[in-house]
């Protein structure tokens, strides 16, 4: 069955994180995803490790299915031809190269859409192509450093600490496809193409939300809290005699309800408790108080009674624990493709679940320049997208 972005052609100059894993997503909905690297491959991720498997780090695996590579010398200006040729037939093209590079290399929005007026051109910075850091790289630690993320995460003991994933890369590439997805949209309507100029910074700081808006409405800076929640209580993490659970208390009645299974029946009582409110500004006593209740049972017994009175609640799970849950296996979150060098790699598989053009797993992860010698590809390609 034909993919969403079937029949659309994706040009990846991107590397490491944001933009591969933007260029992914549109694989997996079925669009034809040419990596563009050079010679040799250059791609940070092929060589961050470990652990690797005969030669391939997992890093890369994770976000380069469903590509083909190519490998070109952007500094030479044969290679730069090969780009323009590619973007004259691609309905995209993504690259990650700081402010500036690919407009000196005559690569940039304005020289491509002259050749293609339907392309979309779509750069990912660091910082974006307007204001005073503009000109600077900017790195996932770096973005969570300076757009507050780190201020956030932690404790007062603790100090900033970042995500342990590189989520403004992750939330730089949903962007990234939702954006490409909308410029398709709009083409349809109006035939031309556009730039789409995003930038780490941005994202990370419309990623905020709450924690954003509570700033803006108040003007009070947030606190790190560690596992806490700054606007509802209960809502963290307590120690169950068997390890660590957590708990989200959404309005007040969950809150009665938990109060229910408690033998301190004082908390259900206290006036200071009775709404979210009042719990919030008696945070410290309140989540002390429960810490003594939850440590008398095991996480599976906090699980079946909280379960049983609606309220929301998950042990807190190691990847080992994660991947042998029969509800990851029951949404189908891994997949294994096959590997020329690697043989079967498994993977973590797209959460898209589309009825009518669900997402397929065609190509994995590829060597650098594994597709070059398809000498009669790229010409094939062309000639069947002018025919279009």
């Amino acid at each position: 069955m034909p993919g969403a972005l079937d029949g659309v052609r994706v040009l990846d100059l991107s590397r490491v994180l944001a933009g591969p894993y933007a260029t992914m997503i549109l694989g997996d909905l079925g669009a034809d995803v040419i990596k563009i690297e050079a010679p040799g491959g250059s791609d940070d991720t092929r060589f961050w490790g470990p652990p690797f498997q005969n030669g391939m780090s997992a890093y890369y695996t994770a976000v380069n299915r469903n590509k083909r590579s190519m490998t070109v010398n952007l500094k030479s200006k044969e290679g730069r031809e090969t780009i323009r040729r590619l973007a004259k037939t691609a309905d995209v093209l993504i690259h990650n190269f700081k402010t500036g590079t690919m407009e000196q290399w005559e690569l940039g929005y304005e020289s491509l859409s002259r050749l293609n007026p339907r392309l979309i051109y779509c750069s990912i910075t660091g910082f974006g192509e307007t204001g005073p850091l503009a000109p600077l790289a900017g790195y996932d630690y770096i973005i969570q450093a300076m757009s507050g993320w780190m201020s956030i995460n932690g404790t007062v003991d603790t100090g900033p600490l970042k995500v342990g994933v590189a989520v403004t890369d992750v939330f730089t590439g949903l962007y990234a496809a939702i954006a490409v997805e909308a410029a398709l949209l709009a083409r349809e309507k109006t035939g031309r193409g556009q730039k789409i100029d995003l930038a780490l910074f941005d994202c990370a700081v419309s990623a905020l939300v709450n924690v954003a808006a509570n700033y803006l409405l108040s003007g009070d800076v947030p606190k790190p809290l560690g596992n806490e929640h700054p606007n509802i209580v209960p809502y963290s993490t307590y120690m169950a005699s068997d390890g660590p659970i957590v708990i989200a208390v959404g309005n007040d009645r969950q809150f009665q309800a938990l109060c229910s299974l408690l033998s301190d029946h004082s908390l259900g009582t206290d006036p200071r408790f009775q709404t979210n409110p009042g719990r919030v500004a008696h945070r410290e006593e309140l989540n002390r108080r429960l810490n003594e209740e939850i440590k008398r049972r095991t996480r599976a017994e906090w699980q079946r009674l909280l379960a049983e009175k609606g309220i929301p609640c998950g042990p807190v799970q190691t990847l080992d624990e994660l991947f042998r849950h029969p509800q990851t296996a029951a949404r189908e979150m891994t997949v294994t493709v096959h590997h020329p060098v690697i043989g079967p790699l498994t993977l973590v598989a797209s959460p898209l679940k589309l009825s009518d053009t669900p997402v397929s797993y065609r190509l994995p992860p590829p060597l650098a320049g594994e597709h070059n010698d398809e000498a009669s590809w790229m010409a094939k390609q062309t000639n069947s997208r002018k025919q279009r």
